[in-house]
């Protein structure tokens, strides 16, 4: 399982037609048929039909008359999610009883019923995700959203409108200025354990850093897209050497281990704050 968090845009949603829809655009069933034939239209289901250029995963929710929802849709839209490996359907309780959904999807029983895209909204796709995640990746998911741009104040707060109270407690740990998935979900870890952490600081001599804790802790979350080549690593350390050259310790935790081993990234904090106290009372 790897988290998501694509950085190509993707269509804001893919329309849903029916034939009579078709021939009222001036298209004939002739050109239907070749169009279906050429991959230039695809026929998800009976009398519904979307561009050959939709995603495997928008057509497989099309396919049995629902949307893309939740951490589907949002990886999809280039928003980090940890697992976008389930397919996340929404159909609407009546009308989407009557065809089969694969025994892996996750069905989100919603809706009205009179949908004509095969995507859900992006306020009501990050509604289901907060609710279907756990706390932590949740606000990594909100995080993402709003640092990319694809919602705004508005919308977070018709988000927190739509879920239950209980999730308010969230909106308080958000911050947009994160830049990756693992940054989000390594600064809640961090501020859980009491820590004061500063997020995308700039330190004179070393460059902008990642997050800041407690004033001397400088923690990087690198993952292997951005820093598996040797230029990128000897840069790296470089930067640390100049960090080190200031006073600052620094603790670069990878991508994989933030995300499925927590435990040892804790352990690892817990740690270098254990060995910086000692020297202090030393």
């Amino acid at each position: 399982m790897e988290a998501r968090e694509d950085v190509d845009a993707a269509p804001e949603s893919w329309r849903v037609v029916s034939r009579a829809e078709l021939y009222a655009e001036g298209w004939t069933w002739r050109r239907i048929d070749q169009a279906i034939a050429r991959g230039w239209l695809c026929r998800a289901r009976r009398d519904a039909y979307l561009s050959g250029e939709v995603d495997a995963r928008t057509r497989a929710a099309a396919e049995v008359g629902g949307q893309l929802t939740c951490v589907s849709e949002l990886a999809r839209r280039g928003v980090f999610v940890l697992d976008a490996n389930r397919l996340h359907v929404r159909l609407h309780p009546r009308r989407g009883r009557r065809r089969p959904v694969h025994s892996r999807a996750r069905v989100h029983w919603s809706g009205d019923g009179s949908r004509i895209t095969a995507n859900a909204p992006l306020v009501e796709a990050v509604v289901d995700a907060v609710r279907c995640q756990g706390p932590v990746e949740a606000i990594a998911s909100l995080d993402s959203a709003l640092h990319r741009r694809l919602i705004g104040e508005e919308d977070l707060a018709d988000i927190f409108r739509m879920l239950p109270r209980r999730y308010g407690v969230l909106r308080g740990l958000i911050d947009r200025s994160a830049e990756a998935g693992g940054e989000s979900i390594m600064r809640v870890l961090l501020r859980k354990m009491g820590c004061r952490v500063e997020c995308q600081v700039h330190i004179s001599g070393v460059g902008r850093v990642d997050l800041l804790v407690d004033g001397w802790l400088i923690v990087e979350c690198d993952s292997e897209a951005h820093h598996s080549s040797w230029a990128q690593q000897k840069e790296d350390r470089r930067r640390d050497q100049a960090a080190a050259a200031l006073g600052y310790v620094t603790y670069r935790p990878i991508a994989e281990d933030i995300f499925w081993h927590r435990d040892r990234v804790v352990a690892a904090v817990r740690g270098l704050r254990g060995s910086a106290a000692t020297a202090r009372r030393r």
